[in-house]
């Protein structure tokens, strides 16, 4: 079987926890908890150019607070 994550021609989407991170989930396989959907079901290619734009800054947003309070 193949890696499910890695599949072209299977339909994913875009998650995104309360840290700011994203992920790239395979549509087939149910969300885990603490993540929340960014972009609907859509083709890996999409998703993976979304979570690019949209995540600029690997830090999670816990750290990004705390580094502004100093």
């Amino acid at each position: 079987m193949a890696n499910p994550f890695e599949d072209p021609d299977a339909r994913y989407v875009a998650l995104v926890n309360d840290e700011g991170q994203y992920s790239l989930w395979p549509a087939a396989i149910a969300v885990p908890a603490g993540w929340t959907v960014a972009v609907e079901e859509s083709t890996r290619a999409e998703c993976l150019a979304f979570i690019e734009e949209a995540w600029t800054d690997m830090r999670p947003l816990s750290l990004v607070r705390a580094m502004s309070d100093v």
